[in-house]
């Protein structure tokens, strides 16, 4: 049996009708004959969507324990032993309860595809891998639950739930996606109307994305090689020189004009790998490019006019790009360029040829050629030359009866082969124009006179010197492709070393091996070793100064961003060779010995390099100071969904106790009466709490919470921050160790985090077992553990509040344990997570102990007259009282702060719990 069929439906946007439209398609089905069942559907109480399933057969879900909770998951196994011919699966996305079979919904549907089964199911634009990041973007919203496209793209059929933002957000308002009290929420939050325009927008383009794909997959199977302009497609071809930026702003005006047109830059690289281009240029025009949102593609080909043509149809380009030749109007008499080449062969596509300032200038940005062999080799070539063929002469003149003219020609012509071998082109040209004249004197009638009498011997003479010269252009040719491939292969090893360094990390590492200058440093001191110099540096010029030679002679106007080696060069001209980067702004000077121009190629590759090392470096920089600003605008986006949620709830219960209490039956005396002035008080006091932990973790953020540290005796505090109803202190069972030290906190502080931490804990913590909490000393610090069976921390939210619990209402956002964190910090400690043995969270609360002195101790919160010593709040060390605050004053001060918070003429009970207290800025 084959694979079954998969059909998504795809939606912007929750409560567009997705699930609508695949239970009417199961229906529409059902009708025609169609075997269909529903293996998972979640109707979220919309009584239009339930209403499609009547007349469906549904499978049973399966039932899951988790911790101590029921959960209900699709049974996959059921729905496979049930063999239908299409299954309906709501929610592709959906990640099932731990201990489920597959931990994905989607890996649920592969299995029941593999049975053969057809599938219809759905899925939102947000949950895909690709676009989840960019949609937290939009919408401020992490999507934890994530498909992989893959997933979706290999589906048979993908169809587009589509709705404009304003009818959606009118089904919002009418009550058809969410429950009344959600609806004000939703549509300022997540349903606004830019964010609904943006995930439409992203739907339609990934859906067009993969429909380019389905165009290109049916374009190869049917073998069709001409252009479909189903899309607009600009590709700009690059030689490496120093136009390519014209072509390139002028693609990207082209492709400008068409809304969602491709822009793709090609550069064809010879085949045998020894075409000589800009690196630097390549390297800048590259990152030009995909700044204008374009993508860089390299090809590899011998004829450059095919592969560009082959690459543009491959592609499905609609325009090509390219430059005139830069070649003079002489060169363009024997080969009339790649233009007009590609242009002759395009076909359907269109090509333009734009002018740039290089046009007739021929490539002045190579470096000049070298010589194929070494001076040694032509000035051996030369005197074999000299030598050789007199003394050859003289041989065969005293053999001229024995040795016919033809034979002399073959063996001149060996002696100019043999000149060619040894000192090249030039030594091979000078032995062939000789070896002519001499065979003309000596050996063509009339002998001893420069005549040829005979046409056969002017024919073999001229036959002489152009074998002669083609031998020797052959010969030369050989040997200078032969020092380019060494050189090539040589280039190749040390830019593949830098590359492999880079891939691997070890520039990146550099900063943590310490190096001064970090990734930057590491390519610099690569390049010092490589090449056997004393001092390598890179230089940034003065925006406001000119490149000018005098520029290039003045320190005042460049400045070192780094060096390696002896002492820095100061200025271009400090050193023996220096490479220009990004049109003169920055300037990789190098010392010790003058480089020749054959190694200019890898050269200019590290500057390029070092200059993405040193932008790279500064965006960093600039990301770890802008790192602050986007935890600060987070935590206001935390709170701001607090406020928009929970003060909502409790204004809400409040007000609605309030107008309760002016009905008939709300008499005062009565127990209607009572009971709706305590559903109102509780509110108001859940309200005051809330208000007080947002308060004080915008101070917290801020660096304005006053924080006065005194001794503090720990299993009071803990014993303090119970709750002090019968019932709460039933929840928490308490093990504080003998003999605990003080330790160093503030104390309003300190009751605070301890009543956030208990009372997380016992909300989180399932029935039937107590929270434990427990206290002991470790080294110098006393740690505070507060243990529960509830669900543990989302791993995402641990570095950063607000802390959430997996299984989290919306409405329970965590601040309490992000307050309890940022008072446990501002005191000097710290507040982790842990998981609890056999399931659970465990949140250890770390404070500096204060070791008692040797001698008597006075009590805590009596003034002293002889200073002691006791840590401070920020650090464990043992440092004298008067360091951070007379005692006296510190005590006078916990106490008007004490009396602030409970009332002032009213006594401070011993026990009462910290809610609501307040302290002073």
């Amino acid at each position: 049996m084959g694979r079954g069929r998969l059909r998504i439906y795809l939606g912007s946007a929750p409560g567009v009708g997705k699930t609508y439209a695949m239970l009417a398609e199961g229906g529409r089905r059902a009708g025609r004959g169609t075997d269909v069942v529903v293996g998972f559907v979640e109707t979220h109480g919309r009584p239009r969507t339930a209403a499609l399933l009547e007349g469906l057969e549904i499978v049973p879900r399966a039932a899951l324990t988790y911790r101590g909770a029921a959960f209900t998951e699709m049974d996959t196994d059921a729905v496979i032993a049930r063999r239908p011919q299409v299954a309906l699966i709501d929610e592709l996305a959906h990640t099932n309860v731990p201990g489920s079979r597959d931990t994905k919904r989607w890996q649920d549907i592969e299995r029941i595809l593999d049975a053969g089964i057809d599938v219809v199911s759905n899925v939102n634009i947000q949950h895909l891998e690709s676009v989840n990041d960019v949609v937290e973007q939009i919408t401020g919203v992490p999507q934890r639950e994530t498909v992989p496209d893959e997933v979706v793209r290999r589906a048979d059929q993908v169809e587009l739930v589509d709705m404009t933002p304003e009818a959606l957000r009118r089904r919002m308002a009418h009550g058809n996606i969410y429950p009344p009290e959600r609806i004000d929420a939703a549509l300022g939050n997540y349903f606004r109307a830019g964010n609904l325009i943006a995930l439409r927008e992203l739907a339609l383009l990934w859906l067009a994305d993969k429909v380019d794909d389905q165009l290109d997959r049916y374009r190869a199977d049917h073998g069709i090689a001409g252009t479909w302009e189903a899309r607009e497609r600009v590709v700009v071809a690059l030689t490496g020189g120093p136009e390519g930026d014209t072509l390139i702003r002028r693609a990207a005006r082209v492709a400008a004009r068409t809304k969602g047109a491709d822009l793709l830059a090609v550069h064809v690289a010879r085949s045998d790998g020894l075409a000589d281009v800009g690196p630097a240029h390549l390297t800048r025009q590259r990152a030009l490019v995909e700044s204008l949102g374009g993508s860089y593609h390299q090809v590899v080909g011998s004829n450059v006019p095919d592969a560009l043509l082959d690459f543009a149809a491959g592609v499905n380009a609609t325009q090509l790009v390219l430059g005139a030749s830069r070649r003079g109007k002489t060169a363009q008499l024997f080969s009339p360029g790649v233009g007009v080449a590609t242009t002759a062969r395009s076909g359907s596509i269109d090509v333009h040829l734009v002018t740039h300032e290089e046009i007739g200038q021929g490539r002045r940005w190579r470096a000049r050629r070298a010589a194929a062999l070494p001076a040694v080799r032509r000035c051996a070539g030369f005197a074999l030359a000299a030598a050789g063929l007199p003394l050859l002469t003289v041989l065969l003149a005293h053999m001229r009866v024995q040795v016919p003219l033809a034979s002399d020609i073959l063996l001149f012509q060996a002696a100019v082969v043999g000149v060619a071998l040894v000192g090249g082109l030039l030594p091979a040209l000078f032995a062939a124009v000789g070896g002519s004249l001499l065979l003309n004197y000596y050996f063509t009638p009339p002998i001893g006179r420069f005549i040829v009498e005979r046409p056969q011997s002017l024919l073999q003479l001229l036959v002489f010197v152009v074998v002669g010269v083609t031998v020797s252009v052959v010969v030369d040719v050989t040997a200078r492709r032969g020092r380019e491939a060494a050189r090539a292969r040589a280039d190749a090893e040390v830019l593949s070393t830098l590359a492999g360094d880079i891939l691997r990390g070890e520039h990146g590492a550099a900063t943590a091996r310490g190096h001064p200058y970090g990734a930057l440093g590491s390519i610099l001191e690569r390049l010092r070793e490589t090449f056997a110099l004393t001092t390598v540096t890179l230089l940034e010029r003065d925006p406001d100064a000119p490149l000018t030679p005098d520029t290039l002679r003045d320190p005042h106007c460049w400045e070192v961003v780094a060096s390696t080696g002896g002492d820095p060069c100061t200025s271009p001209d400090a050193g023996e060779t220096d490479i220009l980067v990004e049109d003169g702004a920055l300037s990789l000077v190098l010392r010790g010995r003058t480089m020749p121009a054959s190694d200019r190629r890898v050269l200019e590759a590290f500057a390029a390099q070092a200059a993405v090392a040193l932008h790279h470096q500064r965006l960093a920089d600039k990301a770890r100071q802008v790192r602050p600003l986007e935890a600060a605008d987070e935590l206001r986006t935390a709170l701001l969904t607090v406020v928009s949620r929970d003060l909502r709830a409790l204004l809400s219960s409040a007000r609605a106790a309030l107008d309760g209490l002016r009905g008939p039956d709300a008499a005062p005396g009565g127990a209607r009466h009572d009971e709706l002035v305590a559903t109102a008080a509780g509110s108001l006091a859940r309200l005051d709490h809330l208000v007080a932990d947002l308060l004080d973790m915008s101070r917290l953020r801020s660096g304005s919470l006053g924080v006065f540290p005194r001794r503090v005796a720990a299993g009071e505090a803990v014993s303090r921050a119970v709750p002090g109803g019968s019932a709460d202190r039933d929840a928490v069972e308490l093990q504080i160790a003998e003999g605990l030290p003080e330790i160093v906190a503030d104390p309003a502080l300190l009751d605070r985090a301890l009543a956030n931490l208990i009372a997380n804990a016992v909300r989180f913590n399932p029935p039937g077992g107590p929270v434990l909490v427990t206290a002991s000393a470790l080294g110098d610090r006393v740690e505070v553990r507060v243990v529960d069976r509830g669900p543990a921390i989302r791993p995402a939210d641990r570095p950063f509040p607000p802390l959430r619990r997996l299984g989290a209402r919306d409405d329970e956002t965590g601040v309490d344990l992000a307050l309890a964190r940022g008072l446990a910090e501002a005191m000097g400690g710290s507040l982790t997570p842990e998981e609890t043995p056999g399931g659970g969270l465990t949140m250890v609360l770390t404070l500096p102990a204060r070791r008692p002195p040797s001698g008597p101790r006075t009590p805590p919160g009596t003034p002293s007259a002889t200073p002691s010593t006791e840590a401070p709040a920020a650090a464990g060390e043992d440092t004298p009282e008067s360091d951070l605050a007379d005692p006296l004053i510190i005590d006078r001060v916990a106490a008007w702060r004490d009396r602030i918070s409970h009332g002032k003429d009213r006594p401070v009970p011993p026990e009462s719990p910290p809610e609501g207290r307040h302290r002073p800025d």
